[in-house]
């Protein structure tokens, strides 16, 4: 899991990204990003209940997605606000190795990276 302080901490920051961001998609994960002037990267994972709907299995896909982007931030060197939206719930079950190399091509495709 991240640091809380690369957490949203409010939904206006999320409501910026949405409205003013750009997105990249992938059939099981998609990235809204946009800069941020505050010097520092933050992050969320969104996970609908139409996704799945047990509370359970949604934070466990957020824990693994969170855990994922944690590997992921030693690389990125721009100050930027990211949300990951999750698709499908085959994200719980896959290799960890795949869904890091699907955030990581995410952030470059994104130029993040």
């Amino acid at each position: 899991m991240i640091s809380r302080k690369y957490r949203f901490h409010s939904r206006g920051g999320v409501r910026y990204t949405y409205q003013h961001g750009k997105t990249i998609r992938d059939s099981r994960i998609s990235l809204v990003f946009a800069s941020n002037a505050r010097k520092k990267q933050r992050y969320a994972v969104v996970v609908s209940k139409k996704v799945l709907k047990s509370a359970v299995g949604r934070n466990r896909i957020r824990r693994r997605v969170y855990e994922a982007i944690r590997a992921e931030m030693p690389k990125i060197q721009v100050p930027v606000d990211c949300i990951f939206i999750i698709y499908t719930k085959e994200i719980a079950n896959i290799d960890f190795k795949v869904l890091r190399s699907l955030i990581h091509n995410l952030l470059i495709e994104a130029e993040i990276i």
